[in-house]
């Protein structure tokens, strides 16, 4: 009897507990929205994946005009030129693929560029959210951005705002 009843006020207190839990979210995508730095940030990437779409577009346009020029005079040519200009192509070819792969592959320069400018924007508004969190003693606070699977969120229960106040950013409704 006394184990029984010993059970149920532990469970009872872990049901408390769990009650009394707070909780919050936050919109990651409104937060970023409001940040100059991460207007100016995506305005860095556009432009460098503009320049690196140009230089990649320029490598097949060559290999396109080496394919063209090849097929036009291939009739003329003796084999071994023949395989040669064949090699060539080959190779330009090779050349923009790896570049396309350089620039924007897994791990690219596209990649590395997003993570050098975007992360410390990231890292400020994880930090504040953790600020805020550990303030107010929130157990969990979630993302509504992104494809997140939050399928409803009460708005007073929203701190983005709050995160954007943490960060030193002026927003339209204060």
């Amino acid at each position: 009897m006394k184990k029984g009843l010993l059970a149920l006020f532990l469970v009872m207190g872990l049901v408390n507990s769990a009650i009394s839990q707070r909780y919050a979210y936050v919109d990651t995508q409104y937060i970023l929205d409001q940040m100059p730095e991460y207007a100016e940030a995506q305005v860095q990437l556009d432009k460098a994946s503009e320049q690196w779409q140009e230089e990649i577009e320029i490598l097949f346009i060559d290999v396109d005009k080496k394919r063209k020029d090849y097929e036009a005079e291939a009739i003329l040519l003796p084999a071994e030129i023949k395989k040669q200009r064949e090699k060539e192509i080959a190779e330009a070819e090779i050349k923009a693929r790896e570049m396309q792969k350089k620039r924007f592959g897994v791990g690219g320069d596209l990649f590395a560029k997003r993570e050098e400018l975007i992360k410390p924007i990231q890292d400020k508004i994880f930090n504040a959210i953790q600020d805020i969190a550990s303030e107010r003693n929130y157990a969990f606070v979630f993302d509504k951005a992104n494809q997140s699977n939050l399928l409803y969120a009460d708005p007073k229960y929203d701190i983005s705002d709050q995160v954007l106040r943490n960060m030193g950013i002026k927003i339209d409704n204060d």
